[in-house]
């Protein structure tokens, strides 16, 4: 390779390729899901595995080099990308082993979600990950998890039971129940913060047909399709995990779609599900028995790379009728009919973790309420951006101070004790104990404090 100030011998260190400006893949390894991040490291190191973790932190340690950390998925913040410094990129070790017996699988983590799905669900077994089948299972999982089964089996860290970390000082470790268990605890849902995980260990629950898909109810009903949504989870049974959005038809105004995830007996499903389905009634229902892999690949389509992404969010305790009208009105106004309004439901068995008892701490029932900006030319970032950012301070009446910190944007800094809520203190005691000189700090970033 052609290597800069800081870079010698690094080829040499690793088995994996490192790919330098100049190199024919370096463009588009540098690209992240997000077209708003335009960023250019020194070098980029495709691992291998293990290994080439351990030889990759080691350098960027030894010659005092910004380390930023790529999975197998989006990056939305863009924190997966850093310039001049050395880029991590897991995006190759994509090792799955499920061990069907035990219902554990033992996944790297460069694999995608779908990746990850049809791998447990050729034995038809599955755990929560996300809702978007192109997502790392990495960043996902780290930051919390919530997906289509976390009513009926908690978030994606609920159902990690240990993990392998290259550490800041390059050891690889273990972290489980009984083995670094402060480590352990602090991986279940804050994020990248305490060094790079090179596998996951899941556990698996059975999961067959499911009942999934979405209803879309007429634009004049917008307002009360919300409140009927609101009612209607109000009570839900833990089988079922909902997803509303608020989006833009240009003819007809905003309009609201309800999407559903039942991990339940079938005829059950379709009675519970049977109000849903008759409201309005709907102009479009496309819900009905499909493979768990469809239901995890079912929004693909509303994701293609290349667009530009800005986002917004918060959790939503209560969907008030005030609140519900700041939306709708700000939906009428949205400048690109490509973005919308979330709200992802954390219910059931997610709701009843305690605060405590693992690194995310926004338990109980409410929502993620996520302002998602996407638009395709960077001419119309300006209006696009100050469109969110209006639409988040208004709401700000309705919204709790906590945050899902795999929502939070690269200028969501200062949010970033918002996303642990009171579980911060003692994760940055534990980054202090396990990375006291911040070497793992692109992202949203927990400041070490010492224990001593």
């Amino acid at each position: 390779m052609t290597g800069g100030a800081g870079l010698e011998g690094l080829d040499r260190a690793t088995t994996g390729r490192v790919l330098v400006p100049g190199h024919e893949d370096y463009e588009q390894a540098r690209r992240v899901f997000n077209a708003m991040i335009d960023r250019r490291p020194a070098a980029i190191v495709r691992c291998a595995g293990a290994a080439d973790v351990r030889a990759a932190v080691d350098h960027a340690r030894t010659h005092g080099l910004a380390l930023s950390v790529r999975g197998g998925g989006h990056s939305v913040a863009g924190t997966a990308v850093c310039d001049g410094g050395l880029m991590v990129d897991l995006s190759a070790m994509k090792g799955l082993r499920v061990d069907p017996a035990a219902a554990v699988a033992e996944a790297e983590s460069g694999l995608t979600l779908g990746e990850f799905d049809a791998g447990t669900q050729a034995f038809g077994l599955a755990t929560t990950t996300g809702v978007v089948s192109m997502t790392g299972i990495a960043g996902l999982a780290l930051g919390g998890g919530i997906g289509w089964l976390n009513g009926r089996y908690g978030l994606a860290c609920d159902n990690l039971i240990g993990a392998d970390v290259v550490t800041a000082d390059g050891r690889l470790v273990t972290a489980g129940p009984e083995e670094n268990g402060d480590l352990f605890w602090a991986l279940r849902g804050g994020g990248g913060n305490f060094g790079v995980v090179t596998s996951f260990r899941f556990r698996l629950h059975p999961v067959g047909t499911v009942l999934g898909g979405g209803v879309t109810f007429p634009a004049g009903q917008a307002a009360a399709a919300l409140r009927f949504y609101r009612d209607f989870t109000r009570h839900s049974p833990d089988e079922l995990s909902t997803a509303a959005s608020v989006w833009l038809d240009p003819e007809v105004g905003p309009m609201v779609s309800v999407a559903v995830g039942w991990c339940g007996a079938v005829g059950a499903g379709e009675e519970h599900l049977r109000p849903l389905r008759s409201f309005g009634p709907p102009v479009m229902d496309a819900i009905g028995p499909v493979s768990y892999t469809a239901l995890q690949s079912a929004s693909d389509g509303g994701y293609p790379t290349g667009r530009l992404h800005y986002w917004k969010a918060a959790f939503l305790r209560e969907i008030t009728d005030e609140a519900i009208e700041v939306v709708l009105d700000a939906v009428a106004e949205m400048p690109s009919a490509q973005s919308g309004i979330g709200l992802q439901e954390l219910c059931g068995a997610a709701a009843r973790v305690p605060p405590d008892a693992t690194a995310f701490p926004h338990r109980g029932h409410h929502w993620d309420f996520l302002i998602l900006s996407q638009w395709d030319d960077p001419a119309d970032s300006g209006r696009n951006i100050d469109w969110t950012r209006r639409v988040f301070e208004r709401m700000q009446p309705f919204l709790e101070s906590g945050v899902y910190a795999n929502n939070l944007g690269e200028e969501d800094g200062d949010r970033v004790a918002s996303a642990y809520g009171p579980n911060y203190g003692r994760l940055a005691q534990i980054k202090g104990a396990w990375d006291p000189d911040n070497l793992f700090r692109l992202n949203h970033n927990i400041l070490p404090v010492s224990s001593t």
